[in-house]
């Protein structure tokens, strides 16, 4: 993506999608589209790799408060990690929801997080760690880009409280 990407906020149409889920009730995996989840909110977050440390982190922190967030919205992690790596994240640590396999990119380029990162100098293009909270009409009603890890679940759980739901 360019520096002069136009960035998805709150109020836009939230991008459609199709993908496979992998884990919670889509078990081994199948396809599903953001149109099959109309009516309920939704909660997209997009992380860099499966069983990295700060990846590792975010979805622990989902898994901790899962009790007070799960029955608010359907919550999907997304990364361009295949559907078996997903499996394997999954079963390690015992995820509850479900991980989007994006590895075309199609999503994390649609919602603008496919970016320009660095680290020891080296540049390279990888997701930005970003959450979308879309509401059951699929507008998105929150966004939260460059999350950090531990904060997460706090902002996803505040989110949907001010959704009402």
């Amino acid at each position: 993506m360019s520096k002069d990407r136009t960035e998805l906020a709150v109020g836009d149409k939230a991008p459609a999608f199709r993908a496979v889920a992998v884990g919670g009730e889509f078990a081994e995996g199948r396809e599903i589209a953001l149109d099959d989840l109309r009516g309920a909110p939704v909660v997209l977050y997009f992380y860099p790799k499966d069983d990295t440390p700060g990846c590792t982190a975010q979805a622990c922190g989902l898994r901790d408060s899962w009790a007070s967030v799960s029955g608010l919205a359907k919550i999907f992690g997304v990364s361009v990690d295949s559907a078996k790596s997903h499996r394997k994240f999954i079963d390690k640590y015992q995820l509850p929801f479900p991980l989007l396999s994006d590895p075309e990119k199609e999503i994390v380029n649609a919602y603008g997080v496919w970016v320009e990162k660095s680290m020891y100098g080296k540049k390279y293009m990888g997701a930005e760690r970003s959450t979308f909270v879309i509401d059951e009409t699929g507008q998105i009603a929150a966004v939260f880009r460059k999350v950090k890890p531990e904060a997460h679940a706090g902002l996803v759980d505040d989110a949907l409280k001010q959704l009402g739901v």
